[in-house]
């Protein structure tokens, strides 16, 4: 790595929850609710003792109904100082939806927020399927900026100019799911790949001296041998000089 720049990490993690399974996959298909569960009874703690130990603060996208269902431990989130954004309700893919479906997953979702004392800034789309629909909604709404497009690698406004939002983009590359989400195609246990891939992607960024958006799940970065190799990677480039900042921070030095 360059010693003449450095780069920025946001720390993201999509609380899905059993939300993010979808309506057709009921309580009845226990084992796949166990997993989501794992998320919040398991994952979710050690990634916010992780977070702790970096002295570094995470943005967390949470649907409404993972705050429904799983209040105390989003309130935990809150507490230990993290930043919570909306990730809609039931996390719906947004481009199957009406307009009139839309509307009521934000709504519902920033209803849910604001029983636990949260008024997000930030917006992801579920399965980051951004729609002109909800891009409307969120500037009525008076969202500052949208983590869910994937149009550059660092910070640019998304949308038309009547309806532009900051965007702190994403990318599959930089999200856990692909490596390691359920199914039997994908290596569940290599470490390597997903590590390898997220480090050469920060050493392009410390030449560039921009910002990395990471996205992880508490159910699948949260199981034991994951959390220890993150967080070995984490305090690495904590030494290096990298810095972590929430999106709501980022967004703000960028305004």
């Amino acid at each position: 790595m360059s010693s003449a720049a450095t780069a920025t990490v946001c720390l993201t993690f999509d609380v899905d929850a059993e939300a993010g399974l979808g309506p057709d996959v009921g309580p009845e298909r226990l084992s796949s609710h166990s997993e989501r569960r794992f998320g919040i009874t398991r994952g979710l703690p050690r990634i916010l003792d992780l977070l702790e130990r970096l002295e570094a603060r995470g943005t967390f996208y949470v649907p409404g109904a993972t705050v429904e269902r799983h209040p105390e431990a989003i309130r935990a989130i809150v507490e230990r100082g993290h930043e919570v954004g909306h990730h809609g309700h039931n996390h719906l893919d947004e481009h199957e939806l009406t307009p009139d479906e839309a509307r009521a997953e934000i709504e519902l979702g920033l209803r849910a927020l604001a029983a636990i004392g949260v008024v997000p800034k930030g917006y992801r789309s579920p399965s980051w399927e951004l729609t002109e629909t909800t891009l409307g909604l969120l500037h009525e709404h008076g969202f500052a900026y949208d983590s869910s497009c994937m149009g550059d690698d660092r910070p640019y406004f998304e949308g038309p100019p009547d309806r532009r939002i900051l965007e702190l983009p994403v990318h599959w590359s930089l999200d856990d799911w692909p490596f390691f989400g359920a199914g039997p195609a994908r290596p569940a246990g290599d470490v390597r790949p997903w590590l390898e891939t997220w480090q050469t992607e920060l050493e392009q960024a410390v030449d560039d001296a921009r910002l990395v958006t990471l996205t992880m799940h508490p159910e699948i970065v949260g199981r034991g041998y994951r959390l220890r190799a993150l967080a070995a990677w984490l305090i690495e480039l904590r030494e290096r000089g990298i810095r972590f900042a929430t999106h709501e921070d980022a967004a703000a030095g960028l305004s």
